[in-house]
């Protein structure tokens, strides 16, 4: 359950940014910055689900730290509708809703992510990148045979790979750890683009759906990196349980 606290600066939230929707949900997302691999993966996870369901009934906003520059360049590139995306410039929303800052130990963003990052207070983060490597027979897959995949310029190949090698119809080995790579490499390329301020690395996000009523019928808080939803091998199983 959320304090009245909570509760009032969601609502506050949801008023300052005109949050209101047409629908009869609204899914409301705090990022952490916009280069975090979560935010990333997340909001193209949501650029899926909204093609795939034209006449779904849920209105999705969301919320990242980062700048004008770097929200047009994550909406770009991960497909998340950029109307529906706004950017402030530190994480006192986040302090307000009492989402997790990760790891603090006052010696950085830096040191505080790579601590996250080997799985220190992020107990979800090595089990989830082991996943990218060995693929997951209760997830989809994510590459279709026409995609094209291009590291660096340095390694081309198309999404069919994955199935010569592996077959289809689930998530195979390297192919989740694949699609991570392409996506840090667009942040490393764009650093100074999505990393508004490194103290914001470990910085974690919340999502809150809620029906027209604005009552809140599903809530999660991230605690780890690559932990944004509570069932990483279907992150968005929330919208359909919740939503049909």
């Amino acid at each position: 359950m959320l304090s009245n606290n909570q509760k009032t600066n969601l609502n506050k939230l949801i008023e300052d940014f005109n949050f209101s929707g047409s629908k009869k949900y609204k899914l409301i997302v705090l990022f952490g910055l916009l280069g975090d691999f979560d935010s990333f993966e997340y909001a193209a996870n949501l650029k899926n689900f909204i093609n795939s369901n034209q006449n779904n009934e849920i209105d999705i906003f969301a919320i990242a730290i980062g700048n004008k520059i770097g929200k047009d360049k994550f909406c770009k590139f991960t497909g998340f509708p950029n109307k529906n995306l706004e950017v402030v410039y530190d994480n006192k929303i986040h302090q307000n809703l009492i989402v997790s800052r990760g790891v603090d130990l006052g010696l950085g963003g830096w040191i505080n992510m790579l601590i996250m990052l080997s799985g220190i207070n992020s107990h979800k983060t090595i089990k989830e990148v082991i996943r990218g490597y060995t693929g997951d027979r209760n997830s989809k897959q994510i590459f279709s045979d026409d995609d094209q995949i291009n590291l660096l310029n340095l390694i081309k190949f198309s999404g069919v790979f994955f199935k010569y090698t592996c077959g289809e119809g689930y998530l195979r080995p390297f192919e989740l750890a694949t699609y991570r790579l392409n996506n840090m490499l667009e942040i490393l390329q764009n650093w100074n683009d999505y990393i508004l301020d490194n103290k914001y690395l470990p910085q974690r996000g919340a999502s809150f759906l809620l029906d027209d009523k604005d009552k809140i019928i599903y809530k999660y808080f991230s605690n780890d990196v690559l932990g944004y939803s509570s069932k990483m091998e279907d992150p968005l199983h929330f919208l359909t349980e919740k939503c049909r």
